[in-house]
């Protein structure tokens, strides 16, 4: 007979049931209450000496990609390395890096948002902040990758007296739609999670422009039960439409290569193999910015290493689905019997490429396997360093996707090899420089930390215990009293 819980007894057990809490054992012990919260999460808002040197760091390197591109315009695609056959390069490479970190970072909120991940709490702001601004960046490339970037609306089925429409079967467009769709519902998801939090910066903000422009923001949150229980109906809305849009968009980008016919490319895995390359790449971004960020503002007992040790297992599970996606695509190689995909991947992994596959495999599969010790996931310096590994072995996997398949193709005398020239290394650095100041940016503007959902796990301070607690200790007290023999 399976065991009864009295009603008052499953009060005493869900005092602290919220809608927004995550059920998961992931507690703050170190904070006390909901002004500690407050003080310390807003205190990150005041820049400091170490800020702004990242941020003239960020946009140095963002003058320098500025000024590779007007040269490149003045002296045309040819000084970015581009070598027939291989038309793709380091811009479509660096745009789908951008773009799977831009997938990954809504993608891990929302997922773990509706699994109720306590670890989420903490580390989702950071991880959707970085969404808006890896997409922002990603967008910049298929403009740069034009001979004629002034042009760049020419891309958009916008309505012309002389009835010209883009060319829909062209990637490019592809790459439009998704980016401008999954820049929308992103933004969407991080400004509606960000309404209580502005509120509580438009209450403590003496500033009266800052103030006023904090109230406009909050759209007059006044903190009640009704606005709660609508935001809490409207975030899971959004977490539960973002999924599916997530994995649908990252396809689309997939079918770049995926539609194409050169070896490597022709392959039904590529979308799935993509939504898990971005997961895996967006971890190791978020790892690469929260890490410094938790001990500059001094934030360990928010972060804590509960938290990181279980964001590295999703990284190392993502790592093994990653690895288990290169090993399908050696399979199917071998298994189609087509002499050109064979001798395509025996280039890739032995020949000309095989510098690039190394990198990849390592950095990708052998390197996340360190996470199954438990010292090294509570490591917080090896976390870091282990995520500077994935965005590399990340950038290089696009690149051995990109350039093998182009420089390999079916026919001999197309053969050819790829290197990059200093215009591509500096628009790659500039897109760093672009995305870290709007990031630094960001931070200084609005919590890192979600001061709501925070609160959600702290105690609340009571004046007196719920009348169903007293009654309940009263109840305990009886029967802990002797009895009369």
């Amino acid at each position: 007979m399976a065991a009864t819980v009295k009603p008052e007894e499953a009060r005493d057990l869900e005092v602290l049931h919220r809608p927004n809490i995550a059920s998961a054992d992931v507690q703050l012990p170190a904070v006390r209450d909901y002004e500690q919260v407050d003080n310390e999460i807003t205190a990150t808002l005041s820049p400091t000496g170490a800020w702004y040197i990242g941020l003239f760091t960020a946009v140095g390197f963002l003058l320098i990609g500025i000024a590779a591109w007007m040269y490149q315009i003045y002296s045309g695609l040819g000084v970015a390395g581009y070598n027939p056959p291989v038309m793709w390069g380091v811009y479509i490479i660096t745009f789908v890096f951008w773009v799977g970190i831009g997938h990954a970072g809504t993608l891990i909120s929302a997922i773990l948002y509706l699994f109720r991940a306590g670890f989420r709490t903490t580390i989702y702001r950071c991880a959707e902040a970085m969404t808006v601004f890896a997409v922002m960046t990603a967008g910049l490339f298929p403009i740069l990758h034009l001979g004629r970037p002034w042009k760049f609306f020419w891309l958009i089925p916008y309505p012309n007296w002389r009835y010209l429409w883009p060319n829909f079967k062209s990637p490019l467009v592809w790459d439009v739609f998704a980016i401008l769709t999954y820049l929308t519902v992103s933004t969407t998801f991080l400004y509606i999670g960000l309404i209580p939090d502005i509120a509580v910066l438009r209450d403590r903000e003496k500033n009266p422009i800052r103030r006023h422009i904090y109230g406009v923001l909050s759209l007059g949150w006044r903190n009640s039960d009704r606005e709660w229980r609508h935001f809490a109906r409207a975030y899971l809305f959004l977490a539960a439409f973002s999924t599916p849009l997530v994995l649908s968009v990252h396809s689309v980008v997939s079918f770049d290569f995926a539609m194409g016919l050169p070896p490597g490319w022709h392959t039904t895995i590529f979308p799935p193999y993509f939504v898990a390359g971005a997961i895996f790449s967006g971890i190791g971004m978020v790892f690469t910015i929260i890490i410094p960020l938790r001990k500059w503002f001094r934030l360990q007992h928010y972060v804590t290493l509960n938290h990181l040790d279980a964001a590295a297992k999703l990284c190392l599970f993502t790592s093994l689905v990653v690895g288990c996606a290169y090993m399908v695509e050696w399979f199917i190689a071998w298994y189609s019997g087509l002499q050109v995909e064979q001798d395509y991947f025996w280039n890739r992994i032995f020949g000309q490429w095989w510098w690039a596959s190394a990198i990849l495999y390592t950095c990708n599969m052998v390197l996340p396997l360190s996470l199954f010790s438990q010292r090294l996931r509570r490591n917080t310096t090896w976390l870091f360093i282990l995520s500077i590994f994935i965005n590399i072995g990340m950038w290089f996997e696009r690149f051995v996707i990109v350039i093998p398949s182009l420089s390999h193709e079916f026919e001999p005398w197309q053969w050819s090899g790829y290197r990059p020239t200093w215009v591509d290394y500096a628009i790659l650095a500039g897109s760093f420089g672009w995305f870290s100041m709007w990031f630094l940016l960001f931070i200084k503007q609005f919590p890192v930390i979600a001061i709501a959902e925070v609160k959600e796990i702290v105690k609340p301070r009571l004046k007196r215990a719920p009348d169903h607690l007293e009654h309940s200790g009263r109840r305990l007290e009886r029967e802990k009293m002797p009895v009369d023999e």
